[in-house]
């Protein structure tokens, strides 16, 4: 059994994500981090979803049940438990949340006592450990021995020193309107609370979670509503975040998206320009636009790609000595300020540069052009290896002597298959995605 797919466990809550498994996995892992325990201690926050409670509950039982003591901070973005797990100094850091999926679905992200996200192998020995019956027996504690769980509300405070702290302190956010979507998700009370206090003119929609409406037409998914809000409130910015606040969604002054590459080619010219940009160059991923890259190449930087995941970006980040990267989807990673990618320390290096630059949204956010490109995601009965399915390699030779660039791999989270055409002819790419959806509808949901 495959528990950890792109960014953690993820699934329906209740079903795949059961209580069992969730203390069960997290007994394995407690197990893993006691062998470079240093405190005793692991940190555990939420987004807002009603199977948090579930989860949570299940993950203490399990850790206490080893002899872990627990620190539970409730709703918290997860760059935040990032930052208070080594902020805190606990052993290991767990936040409950599904990001962007719907609120049926739930899923658990682990964090080492550093803040970073496991590696792949990390992941492979909690799995192990998660299969082995005998060392979850025996890891079982009694008497006095059993760990001791504690809830801490005022840490919350730590994180919004930090928010400011990687604003530039000689500027304030006064005179600005920005409108903040809060996805009803775990950033509902931070995001405008440091707006506010950095001095802008707030205007807060979808900041009432219930438990069963986060994302729900509202956040970096769904923009509808932000956009609108925008040009109605004639805002200089526009910020959406996602259910956990690790992506950043902006839209310009006109009530138009900026997209993921143009925002990362930008922040990046910007802090080459500031001279704080190391490594010469930025990471992205596979997913990324060939306009990002040439533009980068015009500035004397280097693009560099990574997997899909803003752990595989941060991996090339630190083997290359870079401090900036991030996926065209939102996670944007400002390394000197967050451990992983945070839609609000993303969106206040955004606003400095619109301060700085004196410029508007809509001119300083869009360096370049993009090349065509599409994205279409397929819902799929099966994950047949792609090296298995007849007639893909003809497939993708026809496109290669196109000159279409391509990238076509499976959701690490859900049944979908994502196929992405790039090139510089939008009615080609047009035609040959039409073609290739129609190639795996067959193929994958016969």
């Amino acid at each position: 059994m495959k528990l950890f797919g792109t960014d953690g466990v993820r699934g329906e809550a209740g079903s795949f994500l059961s209580a069992t498994l969730a203390m069960r996995i997290a007994m394995a892992a407690g197990i893993y981090f006691k062998a470079h325990s240093t405190t005793n201690r692991i940190l555990i926050g939420k987004d807002t979803r009603r199977s948090g409670y579930m989860i949570e509950n299940a993950i203490v039982s399990g850790l206490t049940a080893i002899g872990y003591d627990v620190i539970e901070i409730g709703p918290m973005p997860t760059p935040a438990i990032a930052f208070i797990t080594e902020n805190m100094r606990c052993d290991a850091g767990i936040m409950i949340s599904a990001s962007h999926n719907s609120y049926e679905d739930n899923g658990i992200k682990f964090f080492d006592r550093h803040g970073d996200k496991l590696s792949h192998e990390v992941e492979a020995e909690i799995e192990a450990i998660y299969g082995d019956d005998e060392r979850i027996q025996e890891a079982q504690v009694t008497a006095k021995n059993i760990g001791k769980a504690k809830r801490i509300d005022d840490v919350i405070g730590r994180y919004i020193v930090a928010l400011k702290n990687s604003f530039p302190r000689e500027l304030s956010l006064s005179g600005m309107r920005i409108v903040l979507d809060a996805a009803n998700g775990a950033g509902y009370i931070v995001g405008p609370t440091v707006l506010e206090e950095l001095g802008a003119d707030v205007v807060v929609l979808h900041n009432k979670p219930d438990g069963f409406n986060i994302n729900e037409n509202c956040g970096a998914l769904h923009t509808k509503d932000l956009c609108e809000s925008v040009v109605k409130f004639r805002a200089d910015l526009g910020i959406a975040l996602d259910g956990d606040a690790d992506r950043l969604v902006v839209v310009d002054e006109n009530g138009e998206i900026i997209d993921g590459d143009q925002l990362l080619g930008a922040l990046g010219s910007y802090m080459n320009d500031r001279g704080v940009l190391k490594g010469g160059g930025i990471v992205s991923t596979v997913m990324s636009n060939k306009a990002l890259e040439d533009f980068m190449g015009s500035k004397g930087l280097k693009l560099f790609r990574s997997d899909v995941g803003d752990k595989n970006v941060l991996e090339i980040m630190k083997k290359e000595g870079i401090n900036f990267g991030g996926e065209q989807s939102g996670h944007v990673i400002v390394n000197d300020f967050a451990k992983t990618g945070d839609g609000l320390v993303s969106a206040l290096q955004t606003l400095a540069l619109l301060i700085n630059t004196k410029s508007k949204a809509s001119e300083a956010l869009r360096p370049f052009s993009l090349y065509p490109q599409k994205l279409v995601n397929i819902n799929i009965k099966t994950k047949m290896p792609l090296n298995k399915i007849d007639g893909l390699d003809a497939k993708l030779k026809e496109l290669d002597a196109k000159n279409i660039r391509h990238l076509i791999r499976y959701s690490g989270t859900e049944n979908k298959l994502r196929v992405l055409l790039e090139c510089k002819d939008a009615k080609e790419m047009n035609s040959n995605m039409d073609d290739m959806v129609e190639f795996f509808q067959k193929a994958l949901n016969a």
